[in-house]
């Protein structure tokens, strides 16, 4: 029997359009760009999406083509040139001959230069030489803006059910077997996307509590209940993405049946509406975490403060100090902040090498308008790293490999601060540990993320709280000014129920 064909690719960037940067294809070499043969060297065996295609293709027999495993950091839209290079990368493994399926890892928010949806747009341009018979299977991350396009033209669409995101090796499994039953002829998808007058919602996505936990357990007993309903995708969406379908949405994938999936996605749709300002877990501003600090430990562990707003995992420049200056402030001297970006001052810190007491200007520098004024302070050089490397060994990513660039652990008024030269957020305890840190031993850690870091840190932490720090992931909305966003759209607008 003639083994199937299959290609796979992944482009993933959650992209900050209000971001002052561009996304080029050196952003993705610096964090994960991989072509050809060279995916399976560096990929297999993670808990990742392209590791389950892998294992995927020996399971079923299939004659994977690997084309590129491409993720970049969040930050703002990616360069037209790079984005040809990407898509003309993924097209080019067609050249080979007919394909019978394909697979792709896909992020659902990624704006370019070019285009204001790229995963619709790479749909269209695979559908383009395919034709519309060919099955396509696509996971996205749960914080996906889920287009119409991206409904039209892919078979199915399965988001993360995890937030923290450790569930993408297992999601793209399940993808992976739709797929290979669609390429049986034993499935006739139909797809229905479908959006409420909302910007904001779903408890941003949290699965430990709140309404994205309802959503996710209502979808599975309708799947559990009705065999023909093959995959309900529930995302909360990307608000920093100027464009017309931003925010919270539900896609239906139903066997045959778009009347069913119609009605399943009306009933998320209004409860998506009806939950829209539920937030279990409120932003303190930095002189409540000023208070915290000062108030002493009251457990045991660190309290670990995410700095949601200036999270490189949603856009941020990772160069705010304001959580940095509130730390120190508060006099506490067994905390330590992860990580910085400031290329300068990491090449400072080298060049004066450890032991050294170094005057420096750090922070703030990419968009000082905004994150301004950087901190001019003395900061002894306590350990150095040429390239940041470390393999994640918590719940997400694990087993990847993944590079803060040259980076340094300093000490600032007693405040250990690691700086790095690449905008990472921090995920994993290994950012500390790189180091010689011991994350449990702190009082007080920050680390630039808004969620992701509770897979790793949580378990070491009396507390886990998030801190508005001024950045550029800010949840008040109407600070923005969107050109492509629909209106009317909650909060933005008065919309009444």
């Amino acid at each position: 029997m003639t083994k199937r064909r299959v290609l796979s690719a992944e482009i993933s960037h959650e992209t900050n359009t209000f971001s002052v940067l561009r996304t080029n294809l050196d952003a993705y070499l610096r964090r994960q760009c991989y072509f050809g043969d060279d995916i399976a060297k560096h990929m297999s065996g993670t808990a990742t999406e392209i590791a389950a295609h892998i294992d995927a293709a020996k399971k079923y027999g299939w004659d994977l083509i690997p084309t590129v495993a491409a993720h970049a950091t969040p930050s703002g839209m990616t360069t037209a040139e790079t984005w040809e290079k990407l898509c003309n990368t993924v097209l080019a493994g067609l050249d080979s001959g007919p394909v019978d399926g394909v697979i792709l890892a896909l992020h659902g928010a990624m704006v370019t230069e070019s285009s204001l949806d790229a995963e619709g747009d790479l749909l269209a341009r695979l559908r383009k030489r395919l034709g519309k018979d060919v099955p396509i299977a696509v996971t996205l991350d749960l914080h996906a803006n889920v287009t119409d396009e991206m409904g039209e033209l892919a078979d199915f669409i399965v988001p993360y059910r995890t937030y923290p995101h450790i569930d993408q090796y297992e999601v793209s499994i399940e993808a992976a077997a739709l797929l290979q039953q669609a390429m049986d002829g034993k499935l006739r998808p139909v797809t229905v996307v479908a959006r409420a007058a909302t910007l904001d919602g779903l408890n941003h996505g949290r699965t430990q509590e709140g309404p994205m936990v309802a959503a996710l357990a209502r979808a599975k007993e309708i799947k559990d209940t009705d065999p023909s309903v093959l995959e309900i995708g529930l995302c909360a969406g990307f608000a920093w993405s100027d464009l017309a379908e931003a925010g919270p949405s539900v896609t239906v994938t139903t066997d045959g049946d778009a009347d069913k999936a119609k009605a399943i996605a009306a009933e998320f749709v209004a409860f998506i509406w009806e939950t829209r300002d539920q937030n279990t877990v409120p932003l303190l501003s930095l002189a409540e975490i000023e208070v915290k600090i000062r108030s002493g430990p009251t457990g045991k562990g660190p309290l670990v403060i995410g700095d949601t707003t200036d999270n490189p995992g949603g856009g941020g420049y990772g160069d705010g100090v304001r959580l940095l200056e509130t730390i120190i402030a508060s006099g506490n001297g067994n905390a330590v902040l992860a990580a910085i970006c400031d290329p300068a001052a990491a090449d400072q810190a080298h060049a004066a090498g450890t032991g050294a007491t170094i005057s420096v200007s750090l922070g703030a520098k990419v968009d000082p308008d905004h994150y301004g004024p950087s901190l001019n302070v003395d900061a002894r050089v306590l350990a150095l790293s040429e390239t940041g490397a470390f393999v994640c060994d918590g719940p997400m990513w694990a087993n990847m490999g993944v590079r803060l660039g040259k980076s340094a652990l300093v000490e600032i008024a007693g405040v250990k601060v690691v700086v790095a030269s690449s905008n990472l957020q921090v995920t994993d305890q290994q950012a500390l540990k790189l180091f010689g840190l011991d994350p449990a031993s702190f009082d007080v850690i920050g680390v630039k993320s808004s969620h992701h870091f509770r897979a790793a840190y949580q378990p070491v932490a009396r507390e886990v709280v998030l801190v508005d720090s001024g950045g550029l992931v800010s949840q008040d909305y109407k600070s923005f000014t969107y050109k492509h966003l629909r209106r009317p759209i909650w909060p933005i607008d008065d919309i009444q129920d």
